[in-house]
């Protein structure tokens, strides 16, 4: 896999993660998109974008390396949910592990906890109703979600809030995007590749304001 893209600014860094493909998939548009928001990127924030595994494992482990290493200001994990038409900021991660199919290492766990001896559930701290406002204003379906599921997705979510629930103004969670029409199957849901960059990048840069529009640096609203 790649090294992160990294892009020198100003003090306030966002982290921005995709998923590999799975399941026998071909294309996961949530790293085909964060890797166009990687190309376009020409604002002052560092930003640093990696596409990782789909492995509860693996996927874990490595978003507690970037914000160790990063220490950002906002995280913004985001995933395919196939049968879905709108890109869904998630409120909430479960502490549960419960796989309907095997990860991409062959890992299939069952009524498992994600970290052990923490909380059953953990809330977003990204302005999730705020983004979900934004990206429909700009014409891209869009609604705040309550269930980010049991898989690796709601894993990362999860192992995102835990990593920085002691790191006080950080923003983080996690955004379930649809199909791409680009790569979409037959039938399933989809939005243009298009739609879905712009949503991530709306949604970045609601996380980086306050709601009276005051902008985030280095942690702290201006």
């Amino acid at each position: 896999m790649p090294p992160p893209a990294a892009y020198p600014g100003a003090m306030t860094t966002v982290l921005l993660t995709g998923f590999e493909p799975f399941a026998g998939d071909s294309a996961n548009p949530s790293g085909d998109a964060v890797r166009a928001v990687a190309a376009r990127w020409d604002r002052a924030e560092t930003l640093i974008v990696e596409v990782l595994p789909v492995t509860f494992a693996d996927a874990a482990a490595r978003l507690r390396v970037l914000i160790e290493r990063h220490s950002p200001d906002v995280v913004i994990a985001t995933g395919l949910a196939g049968g879905r038409s709108a890109v869904t900021p998630e409120r909430v991660a479960l502490n549960l592990a419960d796989a309907r199919i095997p990860d991409n290492a062959g890992v299939q766990p069952t009524d498992a906890v994600v970290v052990g001896g923490t909380p059953d559930a953990r809330f977003a701290t990204l302005p999730v109703k705020r983004i979900a406002a934004a990206v429909a204003a700009a014409s891209v379906p869009s609604s705040v979600s309550l269930t980010a599921g049991t898989f690796v997705c709601n894993a990362a979510m999860y192992t995102v809030l835990d990593a920085t629930a002691d790191r006080a103004g950080v923003r983080a969670g996690f955004v379930h995007v649809p199909w791409s029409t680009e790569t979409a199957p037959a039938g399933a849901p989809a939005l243009a590749l298009a739609d879905i960059v712009r949503a991530l990048e709306i949604a970045i840069d609601v996380s980086l304001t306050s709601d009276d529009g005051r902008p985030l640096v280095g942690g702290e609203i201006a």
